[in-house]
């Protein structure tokens, strides 16, 4: 569930280090940029009057642009947020970077290799900070995990999985006019993110080899859509860097509930999160599981951040997150080569099902230095 930033009037500074401008007005108006006392909106971007009425309200902002390009030259604009639909994501990005702007753009990175290789190429030639905006990173169990991964408590993660549903999708793969939008019949695997988020970062490995198969229907959207897709679910059978299995499942059309969940099994312990049913998160030390209530983790924010957000109240950690990489001058947690490890492999998995399973390798892009 995604939930709107509170119309709050922007904290009082007079030296706000991160100034940024927001570019969407739908999923662009969910996070607290107007919250962190290091950052403040200075613009607002939308082709839409209505949108740019929800930004400028949420953020407390009166400059407003149709046009991304004429936002970039706002004076004393130092950052920019790209909230826009999928395939403009990439182009956006390095516009902004070849301005002169840090960068975090909301999922996924890219819909291509030759996209993801430009963004790399341009985050390295400009030296900016870009971060994408996996909201699994900061999902609390996630916290968790990649914090007892560090201290070992998992022993050997031998298996993991994780898997993202979000039927009723097709409501959104029209306009109110009943014209297709970006998402018409957008590829599950080319939207990997919300489930290659939640694993990679607590296994440390990248995914290295995939085979992948689909499922569809036959149906209109699948025969009619730019991309060529005929899937409503894929679902990847990853090896990673480390020889391990992963399976990754994404699905825009099926009988169960909305989730985003992973799972690790340990050869110490193993950690399930709840199930669309209603099972609890889960932790095995032994063959018996015990139901777990993750904390909220606001005590590693600022007072004023502490607030309820959307998707597992993770939007509040990447606003942080983003402001903090730019004020000192270091790349963020899900920076240009992470964004690419957990969007490349999607794009890989997208291609093997389209060839009936054929096993492929996924390229290795490094990590920030």
């Amino acid at each position: 569930m995604i939930l709107a930033a509170a119309p709050l009037a922007a904290a009082a500074q007079t030296e706000p280090k991160v100034r940024i401008g927001i570019a969407g007005g739908r999923f662009g108006a969910e996070f607290q940029w107007h919250l962190d006392p290091e950052c403040r909106v200075d613009a607002v971007c939308d082709l839409r009057d209505d949108a740019l009425d929800r930004l400028s309200e949420v953020y407390g902002c009166s400059s407003r642009y149709k046009s991304f390009s004429q936002m970039l030259r706002h004076p004393g604009l130092n950052a920019v947020g790209v909230f826009t639909p999928a395939p403009l994501h990439v182009a956006m990005a390095v516009e902004a970077l070849n301005a002169g702007k840090h960068v975090i753009s909301a999922v996924p990175a890219g819909l291509s290799v030759e996209e993801l290789e430009l963004l790399l190429e341009t985050v390295r030639k400009t030296g900016l900070r870009y971060m994408m905006a996996e909201t699994s990173y900061y999902r609390p169990e996630i916290i968790t995990c990649r914090q007892w991964a560090r201290e070992g408590r998992f022993g050997a993660i031998f298996h993991s999985e994780a898997e993202y549903h979000h039927e009723g999708l097709i409501t959104l793969m029209f306009d109110a006019g009943g014209q297709p939008t970006w998402r018409h019949g957008f590829p599950p695997m080319h939207y990997p993110t919300h489930s290659t988020g939640l694993v990679i970062p607590v296994l440390g490995e990248r995914l290295a080899e995939v085979s992948c198969l689909g499922w569809g229907d036959g149906h209109e959207v699948l025969r009619t859509n730019v991309y060529k897709n005929p899937f409503w679910s894929e679902t990847a059978f990853f090896k990673t860097s480390g020889g391990r299995p992963c399976r990754v499942m994404v699905s825009w059309h099926i009988s169960a509930g909305g989730t985003e969940r992973g799972l690790f099994y340990g050869d110490k312990m193993s950690y399930v999160m709840g199930r669309p049913e209603g099972s609890p998160n889960t932790v095995f030390a032994s063959s018996k599981g015990t139901p777990r209530q993750e904390p909220d983790y606001f005590d590693q924010l600022p007072a004023p951040m502490r607030v309820k957000t959307g998707h597992g109240n993770s939007h509040t950690f990447l606003t942080h997150e983003f402001v903090r990489s730019i004020v000192e001058n270091r790349h963020p947690a899900v920076n240009a080569w992470e964004a690419v490890a957990y969007t490349l492999p999607g794009i890989i998995a997208h291609r093997s099902a389209l060839r009936g399973g054929e096993l492929l390798r996924i390229r290795d892009y490094g990590r920030a230095a």
